[in-house]
């Protein structure tokens, strides 16, 4: 077997699944990739020599032309604050609440928007970790998937979680074509599948017991008392 390269976007950490793949697999080598969540999806359409991976951990949606993708957990949205800043008085907060605040939108947002909450700078950042500068300086607020906020934290920021808005999908994706040995271990691994049901399902059913039967009902015991006596037959 030779190698799997596994792209991924920032925020998501592999770390975990990388883990139990050198675990089971210690022969084939992992390689980590990060890429930016727009060129993602291309990074596994892109053939190997070319520089392109086997599967990729990326953000939904995507254009899926050509591509599985197997989506795997929902991360909550949430936004980006200073400290002193009033919604940190909330627990959480919805984007009604955000009507009035200037809010930045970066070019690479992951999130799908119909439209985003409050009143949007006209100068977009390039780069979530821009516009994470931008709120440091007071100069908006910003919404983003809870892995964004963690991977650019700052002792000078906070957030909390924005309720009524689109969340982020993380899936695992692959060429439709590159279902390979490697690409089906590596699904197991991300499905919870044990190491000796890599195609089997990712949480075996638990069988129920059968039923013992119940047992028959105690004989009734005799009373204690004093024995009578025999009659005397005349």
């Amino acid at each position: 077997m030779t190698g799997f390269r596994l792209g991924y976007v920032p925020g998501v950490t592999p770390a975990k699944w990388a883990r139990i793949w050198t675990e089971r697999l210690p022969r084939v080598p992992l390689e980590l990739v990060q890429v930016s969540a727009a060129d993602a999806p291309g990074l596994v359409r892109r053939e190997l020599a070319d520089g392109g991976a086997d599967a990729v951990l990326l953000r939904l949606p995507i254009d899926r032309t050509g591509l599985h993708a197997i989506p795997l957990y929902v991360e909550k949205t949430v936004v980006v604050v200073p400290k002193d800043h009033l919604i940190t008085a909330a627990d959480e907060v919805t984007a009604d609440d955000l009507a009035d605040e200037l809010m930045l939108h970066p070019r690479d947002d992951v999130l799908d928007w119909d439209h985003p909450p409050g009143r949007l700078i006209d100068e977009r950042p390039a780069r979530t970790a821009d516009a994470v500068e931008l709120v440091a300086m007071g100069t908006g607020l910003l919404v983003v998937p809870q892995s964004l906020a963690r991977l650019h934290h700052r002792k000078d920021l906070t957030y909390r979680p924005l309720t009524g808005v689109p969340e982020s999908e993380v899936a695992l994706s692959w060429p439709e074509d590159g279902t390979t040995e490697l690409v089906e271990h590596f699904i197991g691994i991300v499905r919870g599948r044990t190491a000796n049901s890599t195609r089997g399902p990712a949480v075996p059913e638990r069988q129920a017991k059968p039923r013992r039967p119940k047992p028959p009902p105690p004989k009734p015991q005799p009373q204690p008392g004093r024995p009578r006596k025999p009659r005397r037959r005349r």
